[in-house]
Parts: structure tokens; sequence; C-alpha cells
């Protein structure tokens, strides 16, 4: 039961970890890559669906983000979306392909990036930790229900707790590389 217990906050440690590297992937660098639109909410047909499972999307080379849509009648539809999102890109139409150039970033919006960024970081490791509350609380429960002896308890909250300190420092450390990212000029 507490072994079951263990892997399932492992679990989800390592899934917050996953939601975080996605979310900070589409953050936008000097480089054009597909992440920076894959994950763009767009409305098809008056239904939200991420840009990736409407088409193909490439990298041309190292500014320009190629979107070539599955469906030709939506083009405009998610040019028009994809320009009033947070990106700051404008992008252009040729045929059915849409062309997303990716200008360099200014060092003001660069430190607001960081910014943001370092919020979600600090969100990412506010979930590990109540993550880490729960599954000490129910370790404490078996304990005091007498499910699991005192040492098994013991041994169960330090396994917790030395996977929480392993997955915050994994935070800090992916937030620190797309940090200097995100700084590269």
């Amino acid at each position: 039961m507490s072994e079951e217990l263990i892997l399932d906050v492992r679990s989800k440690m390592a899934n917050t970890i996953e939601y975080f590297r996605e979310d900070i992937s589409g953050m936008r660098t000097n480089r054009a890559h597909s992440g920076l639109v894959s994950g763009l909410m767009v409305d098809y047909h008056g239904t939200q669906m991420k840009l990736s499972e409407l088409g193909q999307i490439s990298v041309s080379d190292g500014s320009m983000i190629l979107i070539q849509l599955w469906d030709k009648s939506a083009v405009t539809s998610i040019a028009k979306d994809i320009e009033s999102s947070d990106l700051g890109i404008n992008p252009s139409i040729e045929g059915d392909t849409i062309r997303l150039v990716v200008p360099p970033l200014n060092e003001e919006r660069r430190l607001e990036l960081v910014k943001s960024l370092k919020k979600k970081s600090e969100d990412t490791k506010i979930s590990i930790r109540n993550v880490r509350r729960s599954g000490m609380d129910e370790i404490k429960l078996l304990e005091k229900s007498s499910e699991i002896s005192q040492d098994d308890s013991r041994r169960f909250q330090s396994e917790i707790q030395k996977s929480t300190d392993d997955n915050i420092d994994l935070i800090s450390n992916i937030s620190q590389e797309k940090e200097n990212e995100l700084m590269e000029v």
C-alpha cells in the first residue's frame, strides 16, 4: 500500500515536471522552433484546438516557422488567431502556408520573459511541495491507523522528501537553462 503511495507521489511529481517543460518550451527565444506555436490554442470551426493538431509545423531557417495546414479553408482564421496571441509575431499567408518570421527579442522583452519564467518555476515548485504534503499526510494517516510501523513511516517520508528535493533541483536547473537561452543575444 505505502510502496504504491510512494510510486504515486513520484508519478505526480514527474507529471508536474513534464507539464513545466511543455509550458516553458513555448516561451520565445531568439531562435525559431516549432514549440513556440505547437501548443497555441486556435479556433477551428468553433472548437479550440492546438495548432499542432491542425497541420505540420516546421522551421525553415533560424528565424522562420512554416505552418502547413491540412484544412486550407482555415488558413486566414488561424492566421488571425496567431496574430492576436501574445507571441508578438505577425503571420504572412502564402497560398496554404502561414509564415512566421521570428524577430530578435529586445532587452526589455527578454527581462519580461525571464520574470514570467521565474513565476512559472516557482508555481511548479509549489505544486511539487503540495504533492509532497499530501503524500506525507497519507503516510502519517497510515502510521496513525497502525497500517505501517513508525520506522516504515519515517523511511517513506524520507523517500518522499528526497524525491521532492531532487525535483526542486531539477526545476531550478531547467529554469536556469531556459533563462540562459532567453538572455542569449
